[in-house]
């Protein structure tokens, strides 16, 4: 997830990940991934093939943390309108349930809680749920 006010800022956060990976670690990952047994990792190699030109794989989706992550996912990149637009878009289809993360961790869920948040309850997808001690929002 690399949500911020603006798609440009978005993106140049997400470029500026990708700058700071070094290629050999890249080629290293790639090669394991490539290598593994798991089918859907293998697939989420195939989705750019350690191209750092191919990273953008459906509006708003990113592939760039698979350049050195291993695992299955893509990262939501955009405006806090677009990554909730995505967000909705995915609950159309089924998902009822986001594993979220971002890199660093704090900051993107202060990104998140502040700005996709709020869309995604104005939209009527999230509620709190009641008796916890800490925030805790069920997606619907």
């Amino acid at each position: 997830m690399i949500a911020r006010p603006t798609a440009a800022e978005a993106w140049s956060a997400a470029d500026a990940l990708v700058a700071a990976m070094d290629p050999a670690a890249i080629a290293a990952a790639q090669q394991d991934f490539s290598a593994t047994a798991s089918v859907g990792q293998r697939r989420m190699a195939e989705l750019h093939g350690g191209d750092r030109d191919r990273l953008v794989v459906h509006p708003n989706v990113w592939a760039g943390f698979g350049l050195v992550r291993g695992g299955v996912g893509t990262g939501l990149v955009g405006s806090y309108d677009d990554v909730a637009e995505r967000m909705l878009e995915y609950a159309a289809l089924g998902f009822d349930e986001f594993i979220l993360a971002g890199y660093p961790h704090l900051e993107e869920a202060y990104w998140f809680g502040e700005g996709v948040m709020p869309r995604l309850r104005e939209a009527g997808h999230l509620e709190a749920l009641a008796g916890a001690d800490a925030p805790i929002f069920s997606f619907r």
